[in-house]
């Protein structure tokens, strides 16, 4: 390895500290993974945050991380309240970017003869795509609402039921949002956009149970050896996109102000209980706020789906959500640090949080095992499902990897897929696809990103979440 890092055991490699770093950093992965960051960015990027002020512990990499706008996605950095700042780059631009799982009754025998007819339905009825349009319109007023209600505005709406609100990351609403704070163009982006996929790696996915990890953890959260399940993966669309924008301009201007310099200026920041800092955590809370309410909506079209092509009630399909987590957020949480419990800021870009059991925010139903954790691999291998730890709270405040994380970019996997029909080789591989867009197959095909049973190993080896289960695709809708 290069004299850059110190290998701490078989998954932990520690970043020592030089130049204007105030942490050291620390990197979750096995040695070919850190052998391959090390040609990026990425190492610089986990430097430059660990320098930023308020910072404490450690600059976090995790084991899908790869380079990211100021921060790494897959990075984590939790700041001091009273010191410390806030980075919409540490947040990224698809605020509130999430998965949402939910379990049926079903088998998949019992789906696998209708599977074709179900993902076209599935395509037909769920808006995914650059630009998609949902078929909630709303008001100035109604969105607003949404900004401000999150998942209960889409239950109250017809949307899903109570139950889901439970079993949602905070109850699918994040407080002090404020939609004064957004621009108009941001609200504008959101009229249109609610109950829609998205493109690049968004996700509707019909999934399998393939193998039980942890008997205990599987029955709380429900699930079992061939279970049919539902996956999602989108997030806050075009208004989440315009709010980072509009915060990345505003807090350029203002980090001039301050008394301490940037390593790189796509780390624009502010303290975190300054004017700046506070408008951005109403405008973030809006744009979480809407991706909550955009899946819960796409999750309920989902269920209409399958009850319509497979010709069940509710009662027959019992499907029900397991969880929602959000992976690109920045959450005020306590933690200990130094042996004294602290108010932090903890910024998760392509992370996701991984509460142990008995944490007052774990939802009840799940408290005496922990907090699930979903991730999702690409459109042709796995996902799986984690759950919270004890370590992960003492080591990455609370946080664990999101997905399996790009090894090409969009540009190389399009050249690296010229000749390929990459539908039909996932086809053959028993999984049927439907996409939009001319070049998403190419850009998300399964040779674009780390294998996740890999990426999945480091974090259950490392001890900052567990493996449960582990999910098979059986059909995929695409932006």
């Amino acid at each position: 390895m290069t004299r850059e890092l110190i290998k701490i055991d078989d998954f932990t490699w520690e970043l020592p500290r030089t130049g204007e770093m105030r942490v050291p950093g620390r990197i979750y992965g096995t040695e070919a993974m850190v052998r391959a960051i090390q040609r990026e960015e990425t190492l610089k990027q986990v430097a430059n945050v660990a320098s930023l002020p308020g910072i404490l512990k450690a600059s976090l990499a995790m084991p899908d991380v790869h380079q990211g706008y100021g921060f790494s996605i897959g990075g984590v950095a939790a700041f001091d309240w009273k010191e410390g700042v806030i980075s919409p780059g540490g947040v990224g631009y698809d605020i509130n970017c999430g998965v949402r799982l939910a379990a049926t009754r079903l088998e998949e025998a019992d789906v696998r003869p209708r599977l074709r007819d179900l993902v076209d339905g599935l395509y037909r009825n769920v808006p995914c795509g650059v630009g998609s349009q949902g078929s909630v319109k709303l008001s100035a007023r109604e969105e607003k609402a949404v900004l401000r209600e999150g998942s209960r505005w889409a239950v109250a709406h017809g949307f899903g039921e109570e139950g889901d609100i439970e079993h949602t990351e905070d109850g699918g609403r994040f407080a002090g949002a404020d939609p004064e704070v957004l621009s108009d163009r941001a609200l504008n982006r959101g009229k249109k956009q609610l109950g829609t996929l998205g493109s690049g790696n968004h996700f509707l996915e019909i999934g399998v149970v393939d193998e039980i990890f942890d008997d205990t953890v599987a029955r709380a959260f429900g699930l079992f050896e061939g279970q049919v399940t539902v996956m999602l993966h989108t997030g806050s669309r075009g208004l989440g996109y315009q709010v980072c924008d509009d915060f990345l301009a505003k807090m350029a201007r203002h980090v001039q102000t301050l008394p301490f310099d940037l390593p790189d200026r796509q780390l624009s920041c502010a303290m975190i209980e300054s004017d700046p800092g506070r408008r951005y955590l109403s405008a973030m809370a809006c744009a979480a706020n809407y991706a909550w309410t955009n899946r819960q909506i796409l999750m309920h079209l989902a269920r209409e789906v399958l009850m319509k092509v497979l010709r069940i009630g509710p009662r027959d399909l019992a499907m029900r959500q397991v969880y929602d987590v959000c992976h690109n957020i920045a959450k005020r949480e306590e933690h200990l640090v130094d042996g004294r419990l602290r108010q932090v800021c903890v910024h998760r870009k392509g992370a996701t949080r991984s509460f142990p059991a008995g944490h007052r925010s774990v939802c009840p139903a799940y408290r005496s095992v922990g907090q699930p954790v979903l991730v999702p691999g690409d459109m042709g291998t796995a996902s799986y499902v984690l759950v919270g730890t004890e370590k992960a709270m003492a080591e990455t405040f609370g946080s664990t990897c999101h997905g399996a994380g790009r090894v090409l970019s969009r540009k190389a996997a399009k050249k690296a897929a010229k000749g390929r029909a990459i539908y039909r080789e996932l086809e053959d591989r028993g999984i049927l696809v439907r996409w939009t867009g001319r070049s998403t197959m190419a850009e998300e095909m399964p040779d674009a990103y780390k294998d996740i049973s890999e990426v999945v190993k480091v974090v259950h080896g490392a001890g900052i979440s567990r493996k449960v289960a582990r999910l098979r695709p059986m059909a995929v809708v695409k932006g």
